[in-house]
């Protein structure tokens, strides 16, 4: 069957751009031939420098004809909604067809040509791609990323012809623009395509140019004993800047290897793209870097080499002027500038920051194992060398540079390493710290910024997250599950929240000792008094933060709506925290359904909650969870009923009765006896003990729902096989929520 060809060659299209646009490209082309009933064979897509490329292997000639029914509104419907189906449809009521009550129009379509079909969605798909950034160029109203310079639409080896904004169709194309022969030559077939555009020195597909550049380099550096430092991201990016990558190896002044090596490589990669390269036998990197250079250099590349290295010096030296002169100022003084930078609007300074997450950090500190005073040490460098040279030049470095300076200021390597780490992690990707003090202030820093922001009703809404929250909490998540630690996540929420409005509140107090104000509150304790004895009263609703003070409210006030929300907010938190919870044992093969069973307990222990889950899928992927589950669900069932009627008969379950079934009688002994040993379990944390107990229940709750009927005749009988199953439900539910336990 036919091949359809497109290539839409322009002037450079941004690195960043390529491979989003040959997905768009992809997409819309797809759309628009499947909703004109085209099929075809494969697809594929390539972009690059200055050029979209998009081959269609097995398209018809034409569309088949179509023939459809469409179903409308009922013929009792009201007329505006007939009117509606039949301006739809193009069609008269004579023309549909009623059916059971259903009006039902039966439209049938000549398939167009595919020709016609591939012209008017080109024209449609220029139009409307959705660059990041476009531009208009000459005295047309086109807008492409850059200006467009050629079109080629070949079908069947003939060309397509259309012409969008003066640039017509055709099947000419160009090389290189550096090493190409410097004139178009035109192309049959994309096999025809690809073949002259490698012998122009283009690579179409960027995984070839990936290919070629790792080759190369790798080569490169080998011949001089050195090797390459991985770089996915320059890599993607290098192989969007070069039609035909060539690597090339410099030389660097070796002095600026007494640089922090992270300053070195973001200077290569951010400002020049350039490789860093190491010494195999030696620590660190080499004094050398790779450049990826889009010719073949007639000298080897020693002159676009000595070039390369004569800019990366100049951005070295500028790195190390940061460098010197940040060490001449120190942490004092960059915290001084914080008190004058803005975190938020509603959350103050960059300063009031670092002095909730010292708090908090210290709170935290001895439930991970750190030294409460190198945690609150650390939190309080942590945020330091933002006002730094170095990081205001290089913004990546945030926390690596501090690190830096903390060891060279003399401070303890736990110290330093926690301000070096504390934003770790930052992606699903990224290490996870188990050094206590990092932990603990890695910790804190993330719950400042989830209870802050939530507090200001500025949580996730769908795919919206601006201040990355969801990624913060798994970021808590990871580093409690990692260092294996307990932490209580409702008790470290509540101590984030008074770290949060404890500056607010002093603010509070300070202008409410105004005669004006008429507050009857004069200190702190005087507040925590009156919240302990419960004497402050709710009345009315109060739309302002909780962490802001209306004009003339008394501080009582303010502190009511600060305790009444933050509950509030704590419930909230823990509810967002299981969901991430959810997503993250997900992604590792757990059910969500049993992360709720085990967070409808009310247990906010993340290493235990992943302990108890663990169990509670071991114990379900046995013939005993699975039967027992379903002998539960048959319980609730019928106490979910019998609770519509009135109250469940309560009270402790009678055995010995007369006539009473032994199948009655081997479960009551089997509940308690379970519910003994789920309890000794449950109080050791030793959660496999806990389903093994349960499985104890299995054949004795089986025989009982074989051979006992619940809903007996005799009153009495009945109310003790009901207070029987509440007792299974209850010794069950000490595990986890079953009810909430698909299956």
């Amino acid at each position: 069957m036919p091949q359809l060809l497109l290539e839409i060659f322009s002037e450079e299209i941004p690195a960043r751009m390529q491979q989003g646009a040959a997905r768009d490209l992809e997409r819309m082309v797809s759309e628009r031939l499947k909703a004109a009933g085209l099929t075809w064979e494969a697809l594929n897509v390539f972009a690059g420098p200055r050029r979209l490329t998009l081959v269609i292997d097995g398209l018809p000639i034409a569309a088949e004809d179509r023939n459809e029914e469409v179903k409308g509104p009922k013929t009792s419907a009201p007329a505006q909604a007939l009117e509606g189906f039949l301006r739809k449809t193009g069609l008269t009521q004579g023309q549909l067809v009623e059916r059971d009550g259903v009006w039902f129009a039966e439209i049938s379509s000549k398939g167009r040509q595919t020709t016609e079909v591939f012209a008017e969605a080109v024209d449609q798909i220029v139009r409307s791609f959705p660059w990041p950034k476009s531009m208009r160029w000459g005295t047309g109203s086109l807008r492409w990323v850059r200006p467009i310079k050629r079109v080629i639409a070949l079908f069947d080896g003939a060309v397509v012809p259309f012409e969008i904004d003066g640039i017509h169709s055709g099947d000419v194309t160009e090389g290189h623009r550096f090493l190409g022969s410097g004139k178009p030559f035109a192309v049959k077939d994309f096999a025809d395509y690809r073949a002259k555009l490698e012998k122009e020195y283009v690579l179409l597909d960027v995984a070839d140019r990936k290919l070629r550049i790792l080759e190369a380099a790798k080569a490169a550096c080998a011949a001089r004993g050195l090797a390459l430092v991985d770089d996915d991201g320059l890599l993607d990016e290098v192989a969007g800047l070069a039609e035909w990558p060539t690597p090339i190896l410099g030389d660097m002044d070796p002095q600026f290897l007494s640089l922090p090596p992270e300053v070195v490589r973001l200077s290569m990669k951010v400002h020049q793209k350039y490789f860093a390269v190491r010494d195999p036998a030696k620590d660190g990197l080499a004094p050398n870097f790779l450049v990826v250079a889009n010719v073949e250099a007639t000298d080897g590349g020693k002159a676009l080499a000595a070039g390369n290295s004569r800019v990366l010096s100049a951005r070295l030296n500028d790195a190390r002027f940061f460098w010197d002169e940040d060490q001449k100022v120190g942490f004092d003084a960059w915290n001084d500038k914080l008190k004058g930078v803005t975190f938020h609007a509603k959350l103050g300074t960059l300063a009031e920051r670092v002095d909730r997450i010292a708090a908090l950090a210290r709170e935290i500190a001895p439930l991970v194992g750190a030294d409460p005073a190198q945690a609150e040490q650390a939190a309080r460098l942590s945020k330091a060398d933002l006002a730094s040279g170095m990081v205001s030049e290089f913004p990546e470095l945030q926390g690596i540079m501090g690190g830096y300076y903390a060891r060279l200021a003399g401070y303890p390597d736990a110290v330093a390493d926690a301000v070096r780490d504390h934003y770790k992690p930052q992606g699903p990707g990224d290490s996870v710290p188990t050094a206590p003090v990092t932990v603990a202030v890695a910790i804190a820093e993330k719950l400042d910024t989830l209870v802050g922001f939530f507090a200001i009703d500025e949580k996730p809404t769908g795919s919206r997250d601006p201040y990355a929250l969801r990624r913060a909490a798994l970021g808590v998540i990871r580093l409690v599950l990692v260092s294996n630690r307990s932490v209580a996540l409702a008790p470290v929420f509540f101590a984030a929240l008074d770290a949060l409005f404890a500056a607010a509140i002093d603010a509070g107090f300070e202008t409410a000792l105004e005669p004006s104000h008429n507050s009857k509150i004069r200190s702190r304790d005087e507040v925590e008094d009156l919240v302990a004895a419960d004497l402050v009263v709710l009345e009315g609703d109060f739309d302002v933060p909780i962490n802001q003070k209306r004009p003339d409210e008394p501080i009582n006030r303010v502190l009511e709506r600060t305790y009444r929300s933050g509950s509030a907010l704590v419930s909230d938190l823990l509810s967002f925290f299981a969901d991430r919870l959810t997503v993250l044992l997900r992604d590792q093969g757990q059910r969500h359904d049993l992360v709720a069973a085990v967070f409808a307990l009310g247990d906010d222990d993340l290493v235990r909650i992943v302990r108890r889950v663990e169990a509670l899928a071991a114990f379900l992927a046995t013939d005993d969870g699975a039967n027992l589950l379903a002998g539960y669900k048959r319980a609730s069932n019928i106490l979910k009923a019998e609770e519509k009627k009135g109250p469940l008969p309560e009270g402790a379950v009678a055995t010995g009765l007369p006539n009473q079934p032994a199948e009655e009688t081997a479960l009551a002994f089997a509940a308690a006896a379970a519910a003994t040993a789920v309890d000794a379990a449950l109080e050791t944390e030793d959660f496999a003990a806990a389903m093994t107990a349960l499985a104890a229940l299995r054949g004795p709750v089986d025989a009982f729902f074989t051979g006992v009927m619940v809903n007996s005749d005799v009153a009495e009988e009945r109310e003790n096989r009901l207070k029987l199953l509440g007792q299974v439900r209850a010794v069950m539910g000490r595990v986890a929520d079953f009810g909430q336990i698909a299956g």
